[in-house]
């Protein structure tokens, strides 16, 4: 289905479906698999019902990273020009003007309304009634990571189908503790990749990733290892098989089950609630398990993945901490910032379905300060739990695209979880103890909001350390009983 060009955007079909981690934009094109083109089809005529369902005959074009400042659609990277829209909601002011002063007001009226809001325009309700999750230990094996033995698990969840058998959904993870664990140990689960269907990482398989928790270049422990260090465990969930990663499958996943294989409704959830949903399953089976301590869950995600961390840990009090890495519009980045990614990139073709259909409003009749809410209120559902906010440089991709994170903002994001400190005060918590965007590699951790901005690209790495220290007052190996 061809779309008018303020719908489709002015770039080509070939960049949209070769969409990278960090956005679409960072990519050079490439020639389009037949697979790849029917799927851009069918996400185009499914993002099209929607536009038609809520009466939208164009969207404002999304910018893109790759292009010249000063020229079309270019991203904006200065600082002067980012804040249009500088007066936030307030978080602590309910929807009748009345202003909270306290924690039980906060809890039974305000969080609430934030959460309604989120749901209706945001990131989606997920249904009422929804089908159970069945676990199954599919392999246990032993092994090695680094130094330490380690035991994995690989587990599948199945969720019951039995409403629409055409549609199969089975939840993939793997999990590894200590193997000389004494008892349950915390772990931190991360929206990632695992080796194939059923398969997870195996025991001593991981190496360090520069990008994934090594230090730039490698040559450090891997993320896994560095929390193996701490006598914690690790786990990874992998998304693509809750829901897929583009517009195409809404119709398939936990998504498409609930639905019957019809298109969604406007506030239906999105992908990104959609695989909150499947880190809160696993945490169901955490509950289960004897080696892990499911007080002490973490959530950790990149990119998109850390948009997905953020949205697990506000919607689910279970998750203790939470590490979001450069996660940009969609998660902590605040959407009344005009720079790097905008609402109108996450409302394309290639991003629309991480969100509910309303959010596509934002994009085309209504600004992105008609919205109801912004991010700082996102951090604000986390508390009073610790969240470590991450991101990477501000370098323009025009000047080093291969090692720029500017795209996510972390500035933005920085204000985000600044935003968010007068719920943690009221909870009795600490906020970061400044609103004053910190230099470069500066940690603020002294806080229940930690922030770090880091001076490699796009990339969790070298926080994760810094992470881990944060953690470490929070997480704690307990004594058998």
């Amino acid at each position: 289905m061809q779309m008018p060009r303020s719908i489709r955007g002015p770039f080509s079909l070939a960049v949209l479906v070769a969409a990278p981690i960090v956005g679409w934009a960072f990519q050079a094109a490439r020639q389009p698999t037949a697979a790849q083109l029917a799927m851009q089809r069918a996400s185009e005529e499914d993002r099209q019902k929607m536009l038609d369902l809520l009466h939208i005959t164009s969207l404002r074009d999304p910018v893109n990273a790759r292009t010249p400042e000063g020229q079309p659609h270019a991203a904006n990277y200065d600082e002067s020009k980012a804040n249009p829209y500088p007066d936030l909601p307030n978080p602590l002011v309910l929807k009748n003007g009345r202003k909270v002063t306290s924690a039980r007001t906060w809890w039974n009226q305000r969080r609430p309304e934030i959460v309604e809001d989120f749901d209706q325009e945001v990131y989606g309700r997920v249904p009422k009634v929804i089908p159970r999750v069945k676990w199954e230990v599919t392999a246990t094996t032993k092994g090695m990571n680094g130094d330490v033995p380690v035991i994995t698990k690989q587990l599948t969840g199945h969720v019951d189908n039995s409403s629409y058998p055409q549609i199969t959904v089975d939840i993939q993870l793997a999990l590894t503790t200590p193997a000389n664990a004494a008892g349950p140990v915390p772990v931190i689960m991360e929206f990632g990749f695992l080796g194939g269907p059923g398969r997870g990482p195996l025991p001593g398989a991981v190496k360090p990733l520069a990008g994934r928790g090594g230090p730039p270049g490698g040559g450090g422990p891997s993320w896994q290892q560095q929390v193996l260090a701490k006598g914690w465990g690790y786990a990874i969930i992998s998304p693509a098989s809750i829901q897929a990663d583009n517009g195409a499958g809404l119709t398939q996943g936990i998504i498409g089950l609930v639905n019957k294989g019809q298109p969604r409704k406007p506030d239906d959830w999105g992908a990104l609630r959609a695989w909150a949903w499947g880190a809160s399953r696993a945490l169901d089976y955490f509950e289960t398990d004897k080696s892990v301590d499911a007080r002490q869950v973490g959530i950790e995600g990149m990119s998109r993945y850390g948009k997905a961390a953020i949205v697990a840990m506000a919607y689910d009090q279970r998750f203790a901490i939470a590490f979001v890495g450069s996660s940009g519009e969609g998660g902590a980045k605040l959407h009344r910032r005009n720079f790097g990614e905008l609402v109108e990139n996450v409302a394309a073709v290639n991003e629309y379905h991480w969100m509910a259909g309303n959010f596509l409003k934002y994009a085309g009749p209504l600004s992105w300060n008609d919205l109801p809410v912004d991010s700082h209120e996102l951090v604000a559902l986390c508390a009073p739990r610790p969240v470590f906010i991450s991101a990477g440089n501000s370098i323009s991709p025009a000047v080093n695209m291969a090692n720029s994170d500017a795209w996510v903002d972390a500035k933005g994001m920085f204000l985000a979880a600044a935003g968010a400190g007068p719920v943690y005060r009221l909870l009795g918590k600490k906020d970061m103890g400044t609103a004053e965007f910190p230099p470069m590699e500066t940690a603020l951790i002294g806080g229940d909001v930690a922030f770090r901005q880091h001076s490699a690209g796009h990339t969790s790495g070298p926080n994760w350390p810094v992470f881990l220290t944060f953690a470490g007052r929070y997480l704690k190996v307990r004594p058998p009983r």
